[in-house]
């Protein structure tokens, strides 16, 4: 695997270890700063600082190249995991959370268009689904490695450590990525150019097929992160540690579909894998509704429509990502922004519906992931028309 998809998988796993690795420190936290469910905000303004930060970094690395944003956005990570590490309160938690958001978005970002920039669209799914296999890795050992880190050292230590790796990255971007777009003066950073390319990202109708249905499909898998917890532990009496098995279990069909994808992009079109990956979506999300609705869902038969569900984005996230930013041009990385932002906002709508129709049962998950398959389904489907 060439070093500089290692490097672009890490930039992205900055993400998943920032939410996964200090889980296992929310007691703790609530314990010190007596902060009670006040500790979930710190999750909260660290989605919202990734959404809001993407849609910066997206045009700066555009103008100025990939490099500059990458090396403020890991600075700025890496100060503000300090700064959390050093909170004396609940509330300053909380915005050194949104600011690490805000930093650590950049390597997301610019992971995404460094990749288009260095790849044709079936050579660049390839190299997505090799960042599946890189970033994949960070939910399985990341709460994992957050519990020893919490026990040994307590929840502070968990801080330090991502600041560590953001140095480590901030050191491989140095040496070893090579800046991958040129910087031109005919594209000057100002505000009414951003939002005109904004807009026309926007009314592009090829680009948001793409997006907007690997998005749903995306949503899908955020309703079960938020909502399996509970309808696996508390309605089917799971124990957190095979809670946990389950988890990687699911974690694991992704990356190994990523990596079929990979070699199956050899022999066929990066569209044909992706309609199957969406179809296999569509299929296993409405059967669970279905199961769901005709009280038919037994446990066997939930953990496998998960299964199926979550391996099919193996298929669609690389799939989808270089399709929708395959004529993006001197624009991937504003492009790439707007990928991100929509995904997390829909993701963070996921979050809202399973706690707003929680009832007790494992149908709202059911029904949410059902209507996420479909759809995405559809979306893919819709005949785009060719826009300038």
């Amino acid at each position: 695997m060439p070093g500089w998809i290692i490097l672009m998988g890490a930039l992205t796993a900055i993400g998943p270890l920032s939410i996964d690795m200090y889980l296992p420190g929310f007691p703790a936290i609530g314990k010190e700063f007596d902060a009670g469910s006040r500790v979930e905000l710190s999750l909260a303004s660290f989605f919202i600082g990734l959404a809001i930060g993407q849609l910066f970094y997206g045009p700066i690395s555009d103008r100025y190249g990939r490099k500059p944003p990458l090396y403020f956005g890991l600075s700025l990570f890496l100060l503000a995991s300090v700064g959390a590490a050093t909170s004396q309160s609940i509330e300053a938690l909380i915005g050194w959370r949104f600011i690490q958001g805000l930093g650590g978005c950049a390597g997301m970002v610019i992971a995404r268009a460094v990749v288009r920039d260095r790849c044709d669209a079936q050579e660049a799914a390839r190299a997505f689904s090799l960042l599946i296999l890189v970033m994949g890795i960070a939910p399985i050992l990341a709460p994992l490695l957050g519990g020893i880190i919490v026990t040994e050292s307590g929840w502070r230590s968990i801080f330090i450590v991502l600041a560590i790796f953001a140095f480590g990255c901030l050191v491989a971007i140095r040496y070893m990525l090579k800046e991958s777009h040129s910087v031109s003066g005919s594209h000057p950073l100002i505000l009414r150019k951003v939002l005109r390319d904004y807009l026309q990202i926007l009314t592009n109708r090829e680009f948001m097929r793409y997006t907007l249905s690997s998005s749903l499909a995306f949503t899908g898998m955020f309703a079960y992160i938020a909502g399996s917890p509970h309808v696996l532990m508390q309605v089917h009496h799971i124990p957190p540690q095979h809670y946990g098995w389950i988890f990687g279990s699911n974690a694991l069909g992704l990356i190994a579909a990523s990596q079929l994808n990979a070699r199956l992009l050899r022999h066929y079109d990066l569209n044909w894998l992706l309609n199957r990956g969406v179809a296999t979506a569509a299929l296993s999300g409405s059967g669970l509704a279905l199961f769901a609705l005709f009280d038919w869902l037994s446990l066997p038969a939930l953990l496998a429509g998960l299964f199926i569900f979550i391996t099919s984005l193996g298929f669609i996230s690389p799939n989808a990502s270089a399709a929708a930013l395959a004529h993006q041009g001197h624009r991937a990385g504003t492009a790439s922004a707007l990928m991100g932002a929509i995904q997390f906002a829909l993701a963070t709508l996921a979050g809202a519906c399973m706690s707003i129709w929680h009832d007790g049962s494992a149908m709202p998950l059911a029904i949410f992931m059902g209507v996420c398959g479909v759809g995405a389904w559809g979306l893919l489907r819709t005949k785009a028309s060719r826009t300038s």
